[in-house]
């Protein structure tokens, strides 16, 4: 009971935050409206990648322009809400080396949450916005339809998919408390995840199993984006996203706790 009522203080100390952000980002909508259109335009210049790949061949593996500009764009949305919360980037050199985690572990709100909530960034709003963009251009050109209840399941692999994201970058994250290494695996694994962006069955058997099974993003673009795409041969991947991200987030704070446990502080 105990800590349902601590979750419920986390998730209100999160959502008064964000409330206050967006009301004064709001109040300059000017300023607002170049952002989005900033974060769109960087995107936009993304996909001229795969433009330029589909000039030369008119399929990749069955698989359509349209349809990989599609699963780009859901691609998007997943990474945004993660980077909205899990600002892990200078986890390391912040927190371990300089002796942040030292301050966060006096306090009485979990040192996750403690973490998460310092490095909020609200304004990755935006690449959820560019993602709906892109997606809603590729589903037109696809002639796609949706049933009323796609909103529904698109809003929950969507969250699913910032599970997975969260769950991996928390336990690679949680490394830093047993070495005070400056250099870490993390820019790696920014590479890797980079591959759920386009379909798996253009990959090798290997890596079509670390993209499922070890560093699942294929669960954050590919596999969630098939099932709109009524690609039925990926039904089942597709239902199995938000397991996936309930088993690889439980995996992230049980790492974290765990190195949190064997954290001996700065100095030690």
């Amino acid at each position: 009971m105990q800590s349902i009522q601590n979750a419920k203080h986390i998730f209100q100390i999160f959502a008064d935050y964000l409330s206050q952000y967006f009301k004064t980002r709001l109040a300059y909508r000017v300023d607002f409206l170049g952002d989005l259109i900033s974060n769109l335009v960087s995107e936009l210049i993304n996909l001229v990648f795969i433009v330029v790949v589909f000039t030369h061949v008119p399929l990749m593996k069955d698989w359509t322009r349209d349809e990989i500009i599609f699963i780009y764009g859901f691609f998007l949305v997943p990474y945004a809400l993660f980077s909205m919360f899990f600002g892990f980037w200078d986890f390391n050199e912040r927190y371990i080396i300089r002796g942040e985690m030292d301050r966060i572990l006096t306090r009485p709100i979990h040192n996750l949450a403690q973490v998460c909530l310092e490095s909020i960034a609200p304004d990755r709003i935006f690449g959820v916005i560019s993602g709906l963009i892109i997606m809603g251009y590729a589903a037109i050109q696809l002639d796609l339809s949706f049933t009323w209840y796609d909103p529904f399941l698109f809003v929950g692999l969507a969250i699913s998919g910032a599970l997975i994201y969260g769950g991996v970058y928390t336990a690679i994250s949680a490394i830093s408390f047993f070495s005070d290494s400056r250099t870490g695996i993390t820019p790696m694994i920014y590479n890797i995840q980079q591959y759920g962006r386009y379909p798996v069955d253009v990959y090798n058997k290997v890596i079509r199993f670390v993209l499922t099974y070890i560093l699942p993003f294929a669960f954050v673009g590919v596999y969630p984006a098939a099932y709109f795409l009524r690609k039925e041969t990926w039904y089942t991947y597709a239902a199995m996203t938000p397991v996936m991200g309930v088993i690889f987030f439980t995996i992230g704070v049980v790492v974290w706790n765990w190195g949190v446990s064997k954290y001996r502080g700065a100095g030690s």
